[in-house]
């Protein structure tokens, strides 16, 4: 065959591709699109320039770079970083992911010497560095969001120390709290988040570069100066792990998990108090919305979200442990699909923080409604069994008397303050006069006086307790 009648070989790589020169023919251009994670990984850009600029010092600490090129690549990034900020940066599906964007407007802007970046790494230890970056800092802006929210619960419990409510058992009236202790309630649990979330934070604050494919690299590097260089407390200690491992992002996503199932139980009850039923509370209309059809409609549609994101996150947190759940050692392409459950993960659990950041402190208690609502249901009986075992009755024998204290009360339709002393003196010839004072509401609350209990004093101090530990924070 003449070689003008040979067939034309195709490119050897797809346009603007940094790999390619055993392939003979390019990507299929469904393929191209599929493979790309450009989409959605540039949102990690700075955090990929941070990482690139500690590489290129470490490499000519190294010696494998001069100070030269070293100055002439972080320069050409910073000019990157500020150009992507600006909004003038054109990003290339067919260079794949935000690495490859980076790295090839590196070489266009410096020329030959942005092609010595990537000595001594792989996009499988960058991406892995680039990730704990990102997810580090974003556990850093939650926290912050979670602590407003905290401190917005605390003052609340502060103003309400005293508004008495019922306390619920299976949501029916159980006994009386105050309303600042059920939200020092929530505060518990977010102060639990709070920590799984530094703890998690502490857990990956490992530094993977360095680890390139797989094996690590031949070159000379120094992998403690690049971790110092992006503040982690040093770096990761197995190749293989360090390029495979996304258990930070699935721990991460499980405290996700946990504060979301957190603010879904707050959201359960702001719509519960919230309505006509309840009436306990009223939510500012900025954060409500009303009905196309009914005009007289207030809907809790802020915390009625919250509550359905919930499942959105518990969604995300299965993808990542089934994604990871079969994968041999070390890095396999499954691993790109990491990033959307967690970013969606992140943006969600952001969003509902701001948002009960913004409504919780902005709650209006209907004072009476939730003391009339304590006054039904009996709540101090378990008062007067606690009066009758002071008053040397056995505990059972107390339950069963106060038992059918009520059972006077349900068949005469009326409520156990509302009995006579005679009533019940009838039923127990220890009950005296003054049995009464056991069963008013504020009796009952203060009579709580110990640490955890719902006495006004000791909300108050227990508020006090958790605003110096906010405050204390970082």
């Amino acid at each position: 065959m003449s070689k003008s009648n040979r067939p034309e070989k195709k490119s050897s790589k797809a346009p603007d591709s940094m790999w390619g020169g055993r392939f003979s023919e390019a990507p299929d251009a469904f393929v191209e699109r599929f493979n790309a994670s450009v989409s959605f990984d540039q949102r990690f850009y700075a955090e990929d320039i941070q990482g690139s600029i500690a590489h290129a010092r470490m490499l000519a600490c190294a010696g494998v770079l001069s100070d030269k090129e070293a100055k002439q690549i972080t320069d050409a990034l910073g000019q990157i970083k500020k150009q992507i900020e600006a909004g003038g940066f054109a990003w290339s599906q067919a260079r794949e992911d935000v690495h490859m964007n980076i790295e090839a407007a590196l070489t266009e802007r410096i020329g030959d010497v942005g092609k010595k970046l990537h000595t001594g790494r792989s996009r499988n230890d960058q991406v892995a560095t680039d990730i704990r970056l990102y997810l580090r800092n974003r556990i850093d802006d939650i926290s912050g969001l979670l602590g407003q929210l905290q401190m917005g619960i605390v003052a609340l419990a502060e103003r309400e120390a005293s508004t008495v409510m019922p306390g619920f058992t299976h949501l029916q009236a159980a006994q009386p709290i105050t309303f600042g202790h059920h939200m020092l309630a929530w505060n518990e649990m977010l102060e639990r988040d709070y920590a799984r979330l530094r703890d998690c934070r502490a857990r990956m604050n490992l530094c993977p570069l360095g680890a390139a494919a797989l094996a690590g690299t031949t070159y000379p590097i120094d992998r403690n100066m690049t971790a110092r260089e992006l503040g982690f407390d040093g770096p990761t200690v197995n190749s293989l792990d360090s390029v495979s491992d996304r258990d930070f992002a699935i721990e991460f996503c499980a405290a996700a998990g946990l504060i979301m199932m957190h603010l879904s139980r707050m959201a359960e009850e702001l719509v519960l108090w919230s309505s006509q039923q309840f009436d306990f509370i009223d939510m500012p209309d900025r954060y409500c919305t009303g009905s196309s059809i009914m005009p007289q409609k207030k809907n809790p549609d802020v915390p009625e979200l919250v509550r359905g994101k919930s499942g959105r996150v518990y969604g995300h947190l299965v993808a990542l442990l089934t994604l990871m759940k079969s994968q041999p050692l070390a890095y396999n392409k499954d691993n790109q699909e990491d990033k959307e459950p967690l970013f969606d993960t992140i943006d969600t659990l952001r969003d509902c923080l701001q948002a009960f950041g913004g409504l919780v402190p902005a709650l209006k208690t209907r004072q009476a409604n939730m003391r009339n609502a304590a006054l039904r249901g009996f709540t101090t009986a378990t008062d007067l069994a606690d009066y009758l075992v002071r008053k040397g009755l056995p505990f059972r024998d107390a339950h069963e008397v106060v038992g059918k204290a009520v059972a006077i009360c349900l068949e005469r339709g009326v409520e156990l303050q509302d009995l006579a002393s005679s009533d019940l003196q009838a039923l127990s010839p220890v009950i005296d006069s003054d049995a009464g004072s056991v069963l008013s509401l504020e009796g009952s609350v203060a009579a709580r006086d110990h640490i955890g209990g719902t006495a006004p004093k000791q909300v108050l101090a227990a508020a006090s307790r958790a605003r110096s530990l906010i405050e204390a924070r970082d």
